[in-house]
């Protein structure tokens, strides 16, 4: 099993990065993203801290880390010069914050999010259709989060994702030790949903692939 949105306490988390990982290795994980909030404010000091995290995590661990980040409630034009600044400097996995219901985001993001370049959509909440075939065009992920708030509008997303045939990730969006959860618990989660067990076969299918491209660019 994968999780490919975290955060720690490069922003909003509480635990270190090496913490966050060494929780997610014990449950079994193979392979996570380290995804800090930013905006203009703080982009650089995280970016050049989970590069040197990433740099020096040992590939013996027993799990990946990727670097990554979370474009998080940025006003629409800026998501586009700081998407191509975090990948230029390198940043492998790019998480937009999308359009959840838990939270006042600005109308509009889950599209300029989409038309940027990002890897995954986060929590988009009521995710219009128009956006799920942009999703599927760019092959961007749409999140079925476990994320207490976020995760209500789960079966929509995937009802959506579905038709449109866009890409699903599934993901944990920890904070906390206590949103590390087990990957039997995600799968659950994944059900309720209304994903059955060969389309989340499928999905983590996908998901390895992903990690392959990763990899090699």
């Amino acid at each position: 099993m994968y999780n490919f949105h975290s955060h720690s306490l490069l922003s909003d988390g509480c635990l270190l990065p090496s913490e966050v990982a060494v929780r997610y290795l014990a449950l079994g994980y193979k392979a996570i993203a380290i995804t800090d909030h930013v905006d203009y404010s703080n982009i650089e000091s995280v970016i050049t801290s989970i590069l040197e995290f990433t740099k020096h995590w040992p590939k013996s661990s027993g799990i990946k880390i990727f670097s990554g980040i979370e474009l998080t409630h940025l006003p629409l034009e800026q998501f586009k010069p700081l998407a191509k600044y975090a990948r230029q400097r390198g940043i492998k996995i790019i998480v937009a914050h999308g359009e959840t219901l838990a939270e006042p985001v600005i109308k509009g993001t889950n599209r300029v999010a989409l038309e940027a370049d990002i890897d995954i959509l986060a929590h988009p909440g009521l995710i219009s259709e128009e956006d799920a075939k942009l999703a599927r065009k760019k092959e961007i992920f749409l999140e079925v989060t476990s994320r207490k708030g976020h995760s209500g509008t789960n079966r929509h997303v995937v009802e959506q994702a579905l038709k449109a045939g866009a890409r699903i990730v599934l993901n944990t969006d920890s904070h906390a030790p206590e949103d590390i959860i087990e990957p039997s618990q995600l799968i659950i989660i994944a059900r309720k949903s209304g994903l059955n067990l060969k389309e989340i076969d499928r999905i983590c299918q996908d998901l390895s692939k992903f990690l392959v491209e990763k990899e090699v660019r």
